[in-house]
């Protein structure tokens, strides 16, 4: 009987974790000098709280991987819910999915030339921009750039600040503003939600 009962908590252990999705929840503009910080333990707790598994921050730069039962959309707003409440502004989040960011680090487009990856960086988008707008773009100025599904993957050889692209407008151009990360941070944060 004891046996019967422990497979059955196990079975409904695996129930439960089957319904969960791991997600990387990227938060936009967090912790930049003396404004707008959200303290990672705090925000760890938080969410905890609020019944999210496995939470687990990556640098103070608004990296967070939990596991949830909700969808991307509504995890998103749930996170900018939490964060309004706890800290007192508004943060965009864009998340995706451990597979997705898996697939990120996989669709590398730039594998070939980008020699120094701290200047290759991806911009998540919350949404894929309209076609039009991309089709629109500019030709690159001083790197490449490639605009796929909801990723611009932006490589600048001579770095952020002196690159032509660095400065370029990115939201206004694609109608739909994002979060970067370079591609050490894409790398580490692919790994932690394999």
């Amino acid at each position: 009987m004891h046996l019967a009962d422990t497979g059955t908590a196990a079975a409904s252990v695996r129930v439960v974790a089957a319904s969960m999705t791991r997600y990387v929840a990227l938060l936009r503009a967090v912790n930049l000098g003396r404004t707008r910080r959200v303290a990672m333990p705090r925000l760890r707790e938080v969410l905890e709280e609020r019944g999210h598994g496995a939470v687990r921050t990556h640098l103070a730069s608004g990296n967070v991987l939990l596991d949830s039962d909700l969808t991307e959309a509504d995890l998103a707003a749930d996170l900018s819910t939490v964060i309004e409440q706890e800290f007192g502004f508004d943060v965009p989040v864009v998340v995706r999915t451990g597979a997705e960011m898996a697939a990120v680090l996989a669709g590398d487009p730039f594998a070939m030339v980008a020699t120094d990856l701290s200047r290759y960086s991806v911009t998540f988008l919350p949404a894929a921009p309209d076609p039009a707008r991309v089709d629109a773009l500019p030709p690159p100025d001083g790197g490449e750039y490639l605009v796929r599904g909801r990723e611009l993957y932006l490589w600048l050889p001579e770095g952020l600040r002196d690159s032509p692209m660095g400065s370029w407008k990115w939201d206004r151009l694609l109608g739909v503003a994002g979060t970067a990360r370079n591609w050490n941070t894409v790398q580490k944060l692919a790994e932690l939600a394999s």
